[in-house]
């Protein structure tokens, strides 16, 4: 037969590798070792280390690898022999194989370290080497390889049939979650089934899908493992995988500890908010006082004092998190950190005037106030912007900055059982008498629905216009009343009541001057519904 170049046989890269034997390869070795070591199948045998005259033993490795390439199929089919000679004026080991020498081992070559004689460590190598050759016997065999094809295709098959039960079990799955849900048989409520179907469905299907993955892997590495071309990826996926279980195994149980202490801190976090919520909690329900503290502001300084306490366990606990120290956590705070100082100015100017509001108690939830052209109830008051219900009952959200920045008139301050003032404006002229015009203000309060009567209306004179008196009318509601149904009451109310004394609400304005003064005689002073009083005629 034709020779065979065994050059796909005896590969002698410089590779790293672990050896069985605890002898002459070393386990992660330099490169100066990488290049004095012999490899077969990239799998370490010998480390030479002696210098014959000029020949290093770099040129010793390229040596017996130009020998090894010329050996024949015959020749790798003879097994390999131990013979003790003497060269160099040194005891050696000549490794041959079907009469021909393979490699030189001597006593320089040995390492004391190792704590080896020359015999023991020639049957290591040669123990080694004909592990390689065995294997590389029976691969390079017509019907060995026949057969890892059909033993490949085998396990391709095996492994699209594992795809294929794998997608069937999904779509079961789904089927069933799906059936659950429409007929509510389920022991999670129907609101949430939804929801937590979905999920569920999804986290099967990622785990069918990491099944197929994990098929395929061992398949490929399975595959590769029976052809000598392809051994070494076999061997090295293998390896990998046994590396990143083994890296995965040990760090979590480095972790442990670590993990073992941030719960503590979490748990001790917990349990002190869990006693400042109980106090703050007294103090809403005004069983408790505190210094600075008042109900209406509990709930913002629970909020603060839960991100203060978090912030502070989070910076004792951050130490103990795996890879807390890593260049990647660092890379990530950096650039939050960076993303946070650009992006939060605006958001950090509506969140202070929050707290000036709240703590300012310039507003509170169920407060009637006037922002800028915005009346109604105030509905929430939340860190960024404060929403009020208007009377036509939308929803205005106004930004915290605007409400701070703006003026803020609140109608029920101070009444202490939500009630509210409310006020009308009419002009009237000149030729009315006033307290005609008093009378008749007072006569629409009493007769409007939703007045708190307890409280009499007041009546004053705002301004003596050019041409009309400015007058202004002032009741108080009853609480819960709603602002804009009394004040469209009242009006109502006020327009009958003049009707009914034949007053026309109504600004004059004069061109010219009249002939006659516009003036109200004395004995028209006290025009019904006005009344003098006792002992006045």
């Amino acid at each position: 037969m034709k020779k065979i170049l065994l050059a796909f046989a005896f590969c002698f890269a410089a590779l790293s590798g672990f050896s069985s034997y605890a002898a002459e390869p070393r386990q992660a070795p330099t490169e100066q070792e990488r290049a004095r070591t012999v490899y077969i199948f990239h799998q370490p045998i010998v480390m030479l280390q002696a210098k014959f005259g000029l020949t290093t033993p770099e040129e010793r490795v390229l040596r017996i690898r130009n020998t090894l390439r010329n050996f024949t199929e015959a020749d790798v089919r003879e097994p390999l022999s131990i013979v003790p000679v003497t060269r160099y004026n040194q005891q050696g080991r000549l490794i041959v194989m079907n009469g021909k020498p393979v490699m030189l081992l001597t006593e320089g070559d040995l390492d004391e370290g190792d704590d080896l004689t020359l015999d023991q460590a020639a049957q290591r190598v040669l123990a080694r080497m004909e592990a390689q050759r065995m294997a590389l016997r029976d691969q390079y065999d017509t019907g060995w390889l026949a057969l890892s094809t059909v033993k490949t295709a085998a396990g391709l098959l095996g492994l699209l049939l594992l795809c294929y039960g794998a997608w069937r079990s999904w779509r079961w799955f789904r089927r069933v979650y799906r059936r659950r849900i429409v007929e509510n048989r389920s022991r999670v409520p129907q609101s949430w089934r939804r929801y937590i179907g979905a999920i569920e469905i999804r986290l099967y299907a990622l785990l069918m899908f990491l099944l197929g993955l994990i098929g395929f892997y061992v398949w490929l590495s399975w595959a590769f493992s029976l052809f000598p071309w392809t051994r070494v990826w076999g061997t090295s996926l293998g390896d990998w995988t046994l590396r990143v279980v083994q890296q995965i195994a040990l760090a979590i149980v480095s972790a442990l500890p670590g993990l073992t202490i941030v719960l503590i801190i979490f748990l001790i976090t917990a349990f002190i908010l869990k006693l400042l919520r109980m106090v703050l909690n007294q103090v809403e329900a005004c069983r408790l006082q505190l210094p600075g503290v008042h109900p209406e502001t509990v709930g913002a300084t629970r909020k603060l004092i839960s991100v203060a306490v978090w912030l502070f366990a989070l910076s004792a606990a951050w130490p103990f998190l795996p890879g807390a120290n890593s260049l990647a956590f660092k890379g990530i705070s950096v650039f939050f950190g960076l993303m946070l100082t650009l992006g939060s100015a605006g958001v950090m100017n509506h969140a202070m005037s929050g707290l000036v509001l709240i703590y300012s108690r310039a507003l509170r939830k169920g407060d009637v106030i006037r922002v800028a052209d915005n009346e109604g109830k105030v509905s929430e008051i939340g860190m960024l912007a404060t929403k009020i219900i208007t009377r036509e009952n939308y929803v205005v959200t106004v930004p915290n900055a605007v409400v701070v920045s703006g003026k803020i008139t609140n109608l029920s301050a101070l009444q202490p059982d939500g009630s509210l003032n409310l006020t009308a404006s009419v002009t009237i002229g000149y030729d009315t008498p006033w307290r005609q015009v008093h009378a008749m203000l007072e006569l629409a309060a009493k007769r409007a629905k939703g007045i708190d009567l307890s409280e009499p209306p007041l009546v004053r004179q705002l301004g003596l216009m050019d041409w009309y008196i400015a007058y202004e009318l002032q009741v108080r509601l009853l609480p819960e009343q709603s602002l804009a149904v009394a004040r469209n009451e009242l009006h109502s109310q006020i327009q009958d009541v003049f009707n009914e004394f034949n007053v026309q609400i109504m600004s004059p304005n004069f061109v010219m001057q009249p002939e006659g003064s516009v003036m109200v005689a004395k004995e028209n002073w006290y025009t019904a519904p006005a009344k003098p009083p006792q002992g006045e005629t």
